[in-house]
């Protein structure tokens, strides 16, 4: 890219305000047009804008139409601008002191004028407003009842996270849903087509069917889950994207153990819609309401208490000991008041729930100087993608008004990939931020690794303990964490708040007292009902919690009798199990689940759905294909051989077999009760019931 200061010569830099003015002011003027009112020739003109696209100050694109003249449009990109700001600024400045200098000449005294920068105070940066997307009231009541007759979108919760951050000015510059030409640029270039930095698509999936009814330029209604229009949006792109390659491009790797990956191939739409976005109201929230800030309700906080420096931490994860020593020595690394910015919105599932996070953290807020921290939620929906999420979540920061941000080691990483490894390495995040925060105007802090020193009873980074050797070095993982809460073990002192420790005990009881569900998966006849009624007998035999069976069969009859036996009907039956289960394992029951659950896919879908409130363990009834057909009493393999049951599981279609079971039974001369014993000790050595 060519150097802006390329462009400057005796009077280039005249020439380059005049230019940018001009665009500006009038983009759509032809060329002819243009180079007169800049003063220089056709030629001159074009060597001047080669050189403004080359700078990444404007933009050029095609325009339709049969006039020659006009070809082409010009437009000026963020970093344009920003430039075209700095040159009015000098060219004002130059101006002044001309007109000074003649009014000397001329009176010989001075005019008497204040500098430029005293008359002309521009707010800070990070202070000023920052444009939003939605419309006054008056023209919302009336956009209300004119959307109403609209095609409506039901959205997704993370699609309303990003539609919220798209309104209030988080994801400023968008005005919308990403366009196929911005989509496809940032998904190569981490720019939209502008020039502008945007490591995120920010798509609105949707399904083929609802996009094949809709036209170019037609106005769709956007409509939270209780049907409430928040806002309109003006479809100007339809397209089927390809998912593997943004995986490969945004995530690093198509491999679905990455949750993003996961759900870009297994949840999302197969459709991607773009164009501008009018917002008539914001999602309501009532959680924590007076902890929910919009980027300009926190500029003018930091306005109206003086912050001119904040520096933003952001966590997925309970506030420990380590955390407040990291933050405070951010804090002071940067000069800066601090910001704790937690997501509240979708983070990797098994997090802790967003309440009991917010719970911790009111519980410890009091530990920090009042004067210098504050806290506001950010409802963002992440995408844990590593180094391109912390280039992202700057941007976020900076749109809030924070003028630092902490990026920490494996700053948003999803954990091991499909072969073990870690997705991103331990500072891919921080690398890339640091190579992009000059552009972003936001600063990183490093995040130190801190571990406690116990002889001298406090908190230092890792790689700064010169004396190592020579000292007691103690650290909690978070997986240790996990153990001590879920067998009810200590949690020192040293390492938390007893407030947080009290928070997490009330909403992660020792296992023995939660809620879990034990889903049997296996071919037709394998054994998996009979197991399961044994294995309620036995859990109700013990008591101490309630225990459900939801059989395949028994489901099919009172919960999904209206279903069929295709491919999108049998997943809709597994997961209206899980949903049931998760209700079951939530309010401290035991859910034993005994569906065929033929695709991973949706058995993972179902984890995840469980596993949000307690364990999930899956159990394979291994039993072979051979076996099954011989014990078959209702005849539907043979049945399924001679073609009169279409898509029979294990005969006419597959069977994912489970790579990572809590547990794999053989019936194979194996009685019953053995195996219901077999999974009774799976449960005792996993902490869910007791010896």
């Amino acid at each position: 890219m060519t150097d802006p200061a390329s462009i400057s010569n005796p009077d280039g830099e005249d020439l380059l305000f005049r230019l940018l003015r001009q665009l500006d002011t009038a983009p759509d003027a032809s060329q002819r047009a243009t180079a007169a009112a800049v003063g220089i020739s056709l030629g001159r003109l074009n060597t001047l804008l080669r050189q403004a696209a080359d700078s990444g100050l404007i933009a050029i694109s095609a325009r339709p139409g049969p006039d020659k003249r006009q070809r082409f449009a010009y437009s000026l990109t963020t970093r344009g601008a920003a430039e075209k700001v700095r040159l009015t600024d000098q060219f004002l400045a130059r101006k002044l002191a001309e007109y000074n200098a003649l009014h000397a000449e001329l009176t010989g005294s001075a005019s008497g004028l204040p500098p430029l920068k005293h008359r002309t105070n521009p707010m800070q940066s990070n202070l000023a407003p920052i444009p939003e997307l939605y419309v006054s009231y008056e023209s919302a009541q009336k956009l209300k009842v004119e959307a109403a007759d609209l095609v409506s979108w039901d959205l997704t919760p993370r699609q309303i996270c990003d539609l919220e951050l798209l309104m209030n000015g988080g994801f400023n510059p968008l005005k919308g849903f990403l366009t196929e030409a911005d989509y496809n640029s940032v998904v190569d270039t981490m720019r939209l087509t502008d020039g502008s930095l945007w490591p995120m698509p920010i798509t609105l999936d949707v399904s083929e069917d609802f996009a094949s009814k809709l036209e170019a330029g037609q106005d769709i209604a956007l409509r939270d889950q209780e049907g409430v229009i928040l806002a309109t949006m003006t479809v100007t792109d339809n397209w089927v994207p390809n998912k593997a390659k943004e995986a490969e491009k945004v995530f690093g790797a198509d491999d679905d153990a990455h949750p993003a990956v996961n759900y870009l191939h297994n949840t999302a739409g197969k459709v991607y819609l773009g164009g501008p976005v009018t917002g008539i109201q914001q999602p309501v929230h009532y959680d924590f309401r007076a902890r929910r800030d919009t980027p300009n309700e926190l500029r003018a906080y930091f306005r109206k208490v003086g912050w001119n420096k904040v520096v933003a931490f952001q966590t997925r994860n309970p506030l420990h000991r380590a955390h407040q020593e990291l933050t405070f020595r951010a804090a002071r690394e940067a000069q800066a008041n601090l910001l704790i910015h937690p997501v509240v919105g979708m983070t990797k599932p098994g997090d802790v729930d967003h309440f009991t996070r917010v719970r911790c953290y009111e519980a410890v807020l009091d530990k920090y100087p009042a004067a210098t921290t504050s806290m506001s939620l950010l409802n963002l929906a992440m995408r844990m993608a590593g180094p391109r999420e912390a280039v992202w979540h700057g941007l976020i920061r900076k749109n809030h008004g924070c003028t630092h941000f902490i990026v920490g080691r494996d700053h948003a990483g999803p954990g091991k990939n499909s072969a073990g490894e870690d997705f991103y390495g331990p500072y891919d995040a921080q690398d890339l931020f640091r190579e992009f925060q000059g552009e972003m105007g936001i600063e990183m802090v490093d995040f130190k690794h801190m571990v406690y020193v116990q002889e001298r009873a406090q908190y230092e980074p890792a790689d700064e303990i010169e004396d190592k050797d020579n000292v007691t070095i103690l650290n909690i993982s978070g997986t240790e964490l996990r153990r001590r809460l879920a067998e009810g073990l200590e949690i020192p002192e040293w390492f938390s708040f007893p407030e947080v420790v009290a928070e997490l005990r009330k909403t992660k009881p020792p296992r023995a007292q939660q809620g879990f569900t034990v889903f049997f998966t296996g071919f037709s006849g394998s054994g998996k009902s009979t197991i399961a009624n044994a294995l309620m007998v036995k859990l109700m035999e013990m008591g101490g919690r309630p225990v459900t069976l939801l059989d395949g069969d028994i489901v099919r009859k009172n919960l999904s009798s209206e279903l069929g036996f295709s491919k999108e009907h049998r997943d809709l039956n597994i997961r209206r199990i899980g949903y049931v289960a998760s209700e079951i394992t939530k309010n401290g029951g035991i859910a034993i689940c005994a569906p065929i659950a033929p695709y991973a896919t949706t058995r993972r879908a179902v984890r995840e759905d469980v596993e949000q409130f307690g364990a999930f363990v899956e159990v394979h009834v291994a039993t072979s294909i051979e076996e099954c057909e011989r014990r078959d009493r209702k005849g539907l393999y043979k049945l399924a051989r001679e073609g009169k049951i279409k898509e029979f599981t294990g005969i006419s279609d597959p069977y994912d077999v489970p790579q990572n079971a809590e547990l794999v039974v053989e019936t194979e001369n194996v009685d019953v009760d053995n195996c219901a014993h077999q999974v009774l000790l799976k449960l005792e050595s996993m902490g869910l019931i007791k010896a």
